[in-house]
């Protein structure tokens, strides 16, 4: 059985990285898509990267000219895509390079919040982060037609970094400190990535394609609680100091550089979250598809604090 070749477009981020690992772990031959190729590629070693199973190429997402080149040069059929901003067609020409290159599937990194409305086509440009993905998602469908799949995580672990500053401190400034989330490690999402390239795209049970798949941390757990965990682990005693939507709007934009409408459609969803007491309402099936897919379970968010741990204290 020949070898397939599958690029990662955006490998120096934590889920792409993963995803590149992912593949690499089914035999695959590893297109590293990179805007900067000299960049290092978290998880990755020197070691690796000399076996030959891995390439890096320069590419840019918003370039449909440098996606094409980078295809056609390497001969890649598969390929793992993020939300690019800077695009004024939601990605449209890029995924138009891809597929005239000769890429026969493509793995999409989208969100959670798609699937709270339904359908890619049902999201309103009101909902700034869900709006932004499904648009792509819907140019995946016009040129790739099933041959694609959404992968629609909830919210990321990495998002505790937000706090890291005030851990260390001894104070984290919160504007809805019980709300609730999952935390999914960033390692899982792009493990599943990384078996949709190689294995082929998800099935329904009827055997037709799944265009898309939602991801799911394995606990739920408020953001006080989060912080409890981080404090732990850096050996602080963190006292949670709770603030107005304003004053967070502001840290989120000036400490953890989000963008306007990315944070306030984030404090959006934290206020949902802790005046709802629930967690998204999603169907029970999502918070095991990370192990139905890659056959382990996911990690919960104190092991992956644990393996981030120096990231926390640096």
């Amino acid at each position: 059985m020949s070898t397939p070749t599958v690029i990662v477009f955006g490998p120096t981020g934590s889920v792409g990285s993963a995803a590149a690992l992912g593949a690499h772990k089914h035999n695959a031959k590893v297109i590293l898509a990179m805007r900067d190729t000299t960049k290092s590629i978290p998880g990755f070693t020197s070691e690796q990267e000399s076996t030959g199973n891995f390439e890096r190429v320069q590419a840019d997402l918003t370039s449909p000219e440098s996606i094409h080149n980078a295809v056609t040069k390497t001969g890649a059929k598969h390929a793992f895509i993020y939300l690019a901003f800077g695009t004024a067609d939601s990605m449209r020409a890029s995924i138009e390079a891809l597929k005239g290159a000769g890429i026969e599937t493509v793995v999409f990194l989208s969100s959670i919040s798609v699937s709270l409305h339904g359908d890619a086509d049902d999201v309103p440009p009101s909902d700034f982060i869900a709006f932004t993905h499904a648009q792509v998602e819907v140019n995946l469908r016009d040129v790739f037609g099933d041959d694609y799949v959404a992968v629609r995580p909830a919210f990321f672990a990495t998002n505790s970094f937000w706090w890291k500053s005030g851990a260390l401190k001894g104070e984290v400034k919160l504007a809805y400190p019980e709300a609730k989330f999952d935390f999914i490690a960033p390692e899982d999402i792009g493990s599943v990535a990384g078996t949709f390239l190689v294995k082929g795209l998800p099935a329904g049970e009827d055997g037709s394609k799944k265009n898309s798949v939602d991801l799911v941390g394995p606990e739920q757990m408020s953001i006080r609680e989060a912080v409890g965990v981080i404090g732990k682990a850096v050996g602080k005693e963190v006292k949670i100091t709770k603030i107005d939507e304003q004053e967070a709007l502001q840290d989120m934009i000036t400490a953890n550089g989000l963008p306007e409408p990315v944070a306030k459609t984030i404090l959006g969803q934290l206020r949902k979250q802790e005046e709802s007491g629930g967690f998204f309402g999603l169907p029970e099936e999502a918070s095991g598809n990370v192990q139905r897919y890659t056959g382990r379970p996911s990690l919960r968010f104190h092991e992956w604090v644990d393996l981030n741990k120096g990231k926390f204290l640096a």
